[in-house]
């Protein structure tokens, strides 16, 4: 991925990376980091500690569009590598990494928050592994694993979760790694980690959307 499109430095260099790194149970009010937020970057960064490249591990991310009741409102509210975008690019897929390789984000994905349908009321963050069930790959061998939320028009970085403790020990496919929480005019993230067995498949079916994994 380049990094023209995932820049990791805060604009101001005023912002040094201890103070804005967060913990599972954080609850950060966005607005509250930058009031002239209008788009922001998910970005997410890992390393593979694999030595066979024919069957590599290849994780991504993903994002789901969720109602009051938890669920999906039609299948273009779920956003990933065979869906890349959504509302005409407002949400966009930054493109899939198969690898892991290289410094900064490896997978981002920008969302132009005004143009989140007001009945959009929480957005789980996903990280999985493309067939992972399958390939008997578990999340315990991702490496350096973090996410961060950036304004993606400035690079302003207002948070960064990293995940190495969260993925200690996990022998599961898949996690939501946080949520984007809406209230009123204000977005949240919070970090509250899922695990999922089935991975995004499992993840998905949940929110009523069948993933097509090919």
């Amino acid at each position: 991925m380049s990094d023209d499109i995932f820049d990791t430095r805060p604009v101001t260099g005023e912002v040094e990376l201890e103070d804005i790194l967060i913990e599972v149970g954080d609850d950060i009010n966005l607005m509250e980091k930058d009031h002239g937020l209008k788009t922001l970057h998910i970005g997410a960064g890992w390393d593979i500690n694999s030595f066979d490249a024919a069957d590599a591990m290849d994780v991504d991310i993903s994002i789901f569009l969720l109602d009051r009741n938890m669920k999906t409102r039609k299948d273009s509210d779920f956003i990933f590598y065979n869906q890349p975008e959504a509302f005409d690019g407002k949400i966009k897929h930054l493109g899939d990494s198969r690898s892991g390789a290289g410094d900064g984000d490896d997978e981002g994905i920008t969302i132009d928050l005004q143009a989140v349908p007001f009945d959009v009321l929480q957005i789980p963050i996903v990280m999985s592994i493309y067939k992972g069930f399958e390939k008997k790959q578990t999340l315990e061998s991702i490496k350096n694993a973090y996410i961060r939320i950036a304004n993606a028009e400035n690079h302003y970085e207002m948070m960064r979760f990293h995940l190495n403790d969260v993925f200690v020990d996990k022998k599961e496919t898949g996690a939501i790694v946080g949520w984007l929480n809406r209230e009123g005019p204000k977005w949240h993230f919070k970090a509250e980690p899922e695990f999922f067995a089935g991975g995004l498949g499992e993840i998905a079916r949940g929110y009523d959307i069948i993933v097509n994994q090919e």
